[in-house]
């Protein structure tokens, strides 16, 4: 009976730590991401070259990313067998939009056919659901997000201003 208790006792703590250490891994980030992890779960599905609103979340369908008509070429070259999708944004008043993905890829933001630099990034592989986040300043208008490089055929992307 007291080898049953400890052993109960001993899986409770690890599922408590495991618990905290998951939300150890999501404060990792630079900013929070409470707002993409509210959004994740609900997020409609979407295809490549869909017009996303600001304050919204997408569950992508992603396409073999040699069949994706990129407005420019990616800032980083895609590997063979990887997906990627467009999107379309128009950026508000303020210019920032801040870009979550739920798992790796690569992201880049264009305006008037160039690439965006970012102007700030943050990756955690510890935070469940959530993999990286990347700021741009931009100009108000019409954007293009375009996604390349991931291993997956299916990636969540949240389209948020910063906090």
């Amino acid at each position: 009976m007291k080898k049953v208790v400890i052993v109960s006792l001993f899986a409770i703590l690890a599922g408590t730590s495991f618990a905290a250490a998951a939300d150890a891994g999501c404060d990792a980030f630079k900013w929070p991401v409470a707002r993409e992890q509210a959004l994740f779960p609900t997020a409609p599905a979407a295809q490549s070259g869909a017009t996303l609103t600001v304050g919204q979340a997408a569950d992508f369908s992603l396409e073999a990313v040699d069949t994706v008509s990129f407005e420019v070429p990616p800032d980083r070259a895609p590997k063979a067998g990887t997906f990627g999708a467009t999107a379309n944004v128009t950026v508000p008043p303020d210019g920032e939009l801040q870009l979550s993905l739920s798992d790796e890829a690569w992201i880049d933001v264009v305006q008037d056919g160039k690439t965006v630099k970012s102007s700030a990034f943050s990756g955690v592989r510890t935070c469940p659901g959530i993999r990286k986040s990347v700021r741009f300043k931009l100009a108000v208008g019409a954007a293009i997000i375009q996604v390349s490089g991931a291993k997956k055929a299916d990636l969540k992307l949240a389209v948020l201003t910063p906090e």
